[in-house]
Order: C-alpha cells, then sequence, then structure tokens
C-alpha cells in the first residue's frame, strides 16, 4: 500500500478555485457543471496535458442524487419535495447517494494522474489523509469509517465522535481518478440531513425495494464548526488547503483552462445533461 505523502507528494500542483463562479464556458455554473469540469481535468491529466490538481468548488442550495436514487419509487414526489425547500436537484456521474450542497460545504476534487497501479482504496486513503494534515492543528480525532443513519454513508466517511462531516466519491477517467470530498464547514448540518431524509420518505414511501435506501438520523451530522467548537468559515478552509498543498509542492500553478480541456468539458458537458433529462423534466413540470 502506498502512503499518502508518495500518492501526492509532486514537484508542481494545480490549484483550481471555482469557489466564487458564476459561469464556466458560457454554462450557468452550476452542481452539474462541476461534474463536467472535473470529467475534463482527469481526462487532462490522464492524457499528460496536466499535473495534479486540486479545485474547490462551492454551489448554493443544491441537492446531488446518485444514481441508484434515480430507482427510487416515486422519484417525482421526492424530487418535488425537495424543490419546495428550495433545493435544486442534479444528478452526478459519480458513486454514492444524495448529498446536500450550499454556501457552508466545501467541495475538493483532487484530481491524480496515471492512478493504474494505485487501488481506489489508496486514493480514498490520499483524501483522508489530506485532510487530516489540513486539519492537524485542531484535532487528531477524525476517524474513517461509515456512519450508519447518515446520508450517503460509505467507509470513507469522516466524522468526529461519531458524527460525520464529510463524504468522498470517486471517478476514474482513462489512466487518471478524480478524488471528490465535500466538507460540511458550517451551518445546519441537522436541517442539511432533514431534508435527505424527507426526500427518501417521499420517494421510497415505505415500499419494499431492491436498493437499501440510507435510514436517515440527522443527530448523526454535523458540521465541523460544531464539532470543534470553532467558527471555522469556507474561506477559512480554502486557506488550509492551500498551505497544505504548498508543502507537497515545490510549485503550484494556476494555468487556465486549456482549448483541448474546454473541448472536453462541451462534451462532457453535454453527457451531464443528458444524464439529467429525466429530472430537469420534473422539476419544469414536463
Amino acid at each position: 500500500m502506498k502512503n499518502w505523502k508518495e500518492i501526492i507528494h509532486q514537484q508542481t500542483f494545480r490549484y483550481i478555485d471555482h469557489t466564487a463562479k458564476k459561469e464556466f464556458a458560457s454554462e450557468p455554473y452550476t452542481a452539474m457543471t462541476s461534474f463536467a469540469v472535473d470529467d475534463a481535468l482527469a481526462t487532462s491529466a490522464s492524457d499528460g496535458q496536466s499535473p495534479p490538481s486540486v479545485r474547490l468548488w462551492v454551489h448554493p442550495d443544491t441537492v446531488v442524487l446518485g444514481i441508484p436514487d434515480l430507482r427510487v419509487p416515486n422519484l417525482e414526489k421526492g424530487v418535488r419535495q425537495l424543490q419546495y425547500l428550495g433545493y435544486h436537484v442534479v444528478v452526478r456521474n459519480s458513486g454514492g447517494l444524495a448529498v446536500v450542497l450550499d454556501d457552508g460545504v466545501l467541495n475538493i476534487s483532487l484530481v491524480l494522474p496515471d492512478v493504474r497501479h494505485i487501488s481506489i482504496h489508496d486514493c480514498y486513503e490520499a483524501m483522508v489523509s489530506l485532510i487530516k494534515s489540513m486539519l492537524s492543528d485542531v484535532t487528531n480525532d477524525i476517524e474513517a469509517y461509515e456512519i450508519v443513519g447518515s446520508y450517503c454513508p460509505g467507509d470513507y466517511d469522516l466524522s468526529i465522535g461519531g458524527k460525520k462531516f464529510a463524504g468522498i466519491s470517486q471517478r476514474r477517467i482513462k489512466h487518471a481518478a478524480a478524488i471528490q470530498i465535500y466538507l460540511d464547514v458550517s451551518g445546519n448540518s441537522q436541517a442539511r440531513a432533514a431534508a435527505v431524509r424527507d426526500f427518501y420518505h417521499v420517494s421510497v414511501h415505505g415500499e419494499v425495494t431492491k436498493f437499501a435506501y440510507p435510514d436517515v438520523l440527522p443527530e448523526k451530522m454535523a458540521s465541523l464548526s460544531e464539532l470543534l467548537d470553532i467558527d471555522l468559515s469556507v474561506e477559512d478552509m480554502k486557506k488550509r488547503v492551500l498551505t497544505t498543498l504548498q508543502s507537497l509542492s515545490s510549485e503550484i500553478i494556476t494555468p487556465p483552462f486549456s482549448e483541448k480541456e474546454m473541448h472536453v468539458f462541451q462534451t462532457r458537458m453535454g453527457q451531464m445533461k443528458k444524464r439529467n433529462e429525466k429530472i430537469m423534466a420534473l422539476l419544469s413540470g414536463e
């Protein structure tokens, strides 16, 4: 097993801060756009056109569904419930189930080239260790294991004292990987969890399903600010990301997207729109 520094310690890192974006390549900057952007970065890294990258992104009031969520018996009712609560709804192209994004949630994408001989497990561990390093001055209590009762539960839930504040997914394209994490930095974690809980209550509605959807317990979720009892913000966490990157790399670069990357983005964005056709139709009442 490779340790995290062996995986992500590099001479050069590409740093991309998209937290204040309003549009990208003339597309409205939504969570759907972000997944297409990460695909473009992973393709570029795989082709040797881009070094390892870290990208930061934030999207307001969005519930990101996983592919299994589209198979709930009463999807339209569940989507309408989220829309009533004021959430945008999109379907991602990476693994997992529903998660909530808003202005208090920082997303970090770690894009690594040439992962052919690096296991999925080790890539997850690299992200876990990156987050632990970012927060090492304020806590040594971060653990990675499935938090039953959280939304989008998985083996790499990050928690403190049994309460989840982050979840990780991974998407591989050709020879590269995009490891994506959401960090619940501040805000009302219990309200976020309640929104996902109610989505499943309405959309599953007690019916027997082949897939085991989570029974979400809001008390199993908390923000870093709450768990550490300090006033953390997304801006604070962005600084921690950059400081940690600087400790791992001798050079941080911020090049614009190349023409080829833009072309790949447009292709991937078209695929994301296709993937979201059903949800968009439900939201528009078609």
